[in-house]
């Protein structure tokens, strides 16, 4: 899962960052409206944290050109104006959620993935089943074969994105993005590392043939049995 986090405030950008990439989320951030809008349009994300109050264009407007272009991705603002006038404000230029700061990090977490629930393609979706492979998104719990496997919050993103778009060839670009996020500075070699990772932990199916595909000259992809 990818979030955008635009906000001004150093020490609180920092602290949601590094809070975000811990749970497994890959994390770009912005700390003034302009970048966060330009941000918004460049690259997918599965979430937009959003202040009010920002540097050139306040979170308002942010929220309200990304919707009049047709961007639908959910946008949770945080902010220090808790006034009812102000919270209705938000949703009417088209913020899903509206938490107030100061805020717990745990409720934080908690909203984003109950927005992310709310908002799957595929209404009433709980899990995604892969062949013999079960992820539970809200749970980040995986199964093959009916028996758990535990993985890394990163390893995890990795999969839930392969799992998300089964029978998709991802380039290691995409994965990259999503998972590590636009400013990661390493090399594409980590996507292969990982996608090692997660190959020793998911053993090929009864017939000998690998969950996970290598589609030579593009990538990887997840292949339904």
């Amino acid at each position: 899962m990818r979030v955008l986090v635009v906000e001004d405030n150093e020490a609180m950008s920092d602290a949601v960052e590094r809070g975000l990439v811990a749970e497994g989320f890959a994390v770009d951030v912005a700390d003034n409206g302009v970048d966060g809008l330009w941000r918004a349009r460049e690259f997918t994300y599965d979430l937009i944290l959003l202040d009010i109050m920002l540097p050139a264009m306040n979170g308002y407007e942010v929220c309200r050109t990304i919707r009049s272009e047709g961007n639908t991705t959910p946008v949770l603002m945080l902010t220090a104006k808790d006034g009812e006038f102000d919270i209705a404000e938000g949703l009417d230029f088209g913020a899903d959620d509206y938490l107030t700061k100061p805020f717990s990090f745990v409720v934080l977490v908690a909203r984003i993935r109950a927005l992310l629930r709310r908002t799957n393609p595929t209404p009433g979706l709980t899990t995604i089943t892969v062949g013999d492979l079960t992820v539970d998104p809200t749970t980040r719990r995986c199964t093959l074969r009916g028996e758990t496997v535990e993985f890394t919050p990163r390893e995890y993103s990795m999969l839930e994105t392969l799992t998300r778009r089964v029978g998709e060839p991802l380039t290691r670009g995409e994965l990259l993005n999503h998972v590590w996020g636009a400013d990661y500075e390493g090399g594409s070699n980590v996507v292969d590392v990982y996608i090692g990772y997660l190959r020793k932990k998911l053993s090929p199916r009864p017939d000998g043939s690998p969950l996970i595909e290598t589609v030579r000259g593009i990538g990887y992809r997840i292949v339904d049995s």
